[in-house]
C-alpha cells in the first residue's frame, strides 16, 4: 500500500516504511523527528526543475509533465520499481517537505507508481 504525507506532520506507526522523496533535507527537522527509513533524493526532481517550479501552483501542470519525463530515466525506473515491490508487502509512505499538499513531486510520484 502506498500513501503520501508531509514529513512535518506527526509520525505514526501506521506510516509503515517512510521514504523521503525530496532532494534537500527538510529545514529544521532532525533525523529522529523525521522518522525516515530511506532518503531517495535521486528520485526527486532535478535541481534545475525544482528551482524552476519554485512551488508555484500555476506551473504545476508543466512541472508534472517535465518531472514525468525525468522519471522515465532508466535509473529512476529502477528506483520506482523498488518502491512498488516494497509496497506489495509493506505500507510505504512517501514523505515530502513542501507546504502545498496538492502541488508537489510526491503527488506526481504517487500517480506514476499507481500507473
Amino acid at each position: 500500500m502506498l500513501q503520501i504525507k508531509r514529513v512535518y506532520d506527526e509520525f505514526s506507526e501506521s506510516d509503515g516504511y517512510r521514504i523521503l522523496v525530496d532532494r534537500l533535507w527538510p529545514r529544521g527537522l532532525t533525523k529522529e523527528r523525521a522518522h525516515v527509513d530511506e532518503w531517495m533524493k535521486e528520485i526527486a526532481p532535478s535541481e534545475t526543475l525544482r528551482k524552476w517550479f519554485n512551488h508555484e501552483p500555476e506551473k504545476y501542470p508543466a512541472f508534472r509533465t517535465k518531472y514525468m519525463d525525468e522519471l522515465a530515466d532508466e535509473e529512476k525506473q529502477t528506483m520506482l520499481e523498488a518502491i512498488r515491490k516494497k509496497a506489495l508487502h509493506h505500507r510505504v509512505t512517501l514523505v515530502y517537505g513542501a507546504k502545498d499538499d496538492h502541488h508537489n513531486q510526491a503527488r506526481v510520484l504517487m500517480e506514476v507508481l499507481k500507473g
